[in-house]
């Protein structure tokens, strides 16, 4: 019977130690969630790795399990290779009618090495239009 309710306050205490924890920042736009493996990461980052930090204090969590990316830029994971807001390097956005290709900045109806979509190639002596391919 004291085994029972040992066991029962053991478990309300751990639950109510877990429920009054808060995330390490409160500002939950720039914050990137923890998952996976902080191998290496530091001490500190382990002990809270069910909480939420931003990355520009330890850009390696945008390259953890579950990161929008592998880079950071204005304290959120993204990945300069795609993202819109930030291709090829933090800051650059690209235009209205334009997407991220491998870091640069095209527009998918008209360019011919990136016609429709990342890295279709239109044939030589083709031009994209419409973003489709066809002949000059």
């Amino acid at each position: 019977m004291i085994k029972k309710i040992l066991i029962t306050l053991i478990i309300l205490m751990a639950l109510a130690i877990n429920l009054s924890a808060t995330p390490i920042e409160d500002d939950e736009e720039d914050l990137v969630p923890i998952s996976g493996s902080l191998r290496g990461a530091s001490r500190f980052l382990a002990q809270h790795s069910r909480g939420l930090v931003k990355c520009n204090k330890n850009p390696r969590l945008c390259r953890a399990k579950g990161s929008p990316g592998p880079d950071c830029c204005n304290k959120k994971c993204v990945n300069v290779k795609t993202d819109k807001q930030n291709c090829g390097l933090c800051g650059k956005k690209c235009k209205n009618q334009e997407i991220c290709c491998k870091g640069k900045c095209v527009n998918l109806m008209t360019d011919k090495r990136n016609c429709g979509g990342c890295n279709i190639k239109c044939k030589k002596g083709n031009s994209c239009k419409l973003g489709m391919c066809s002949y000059a």
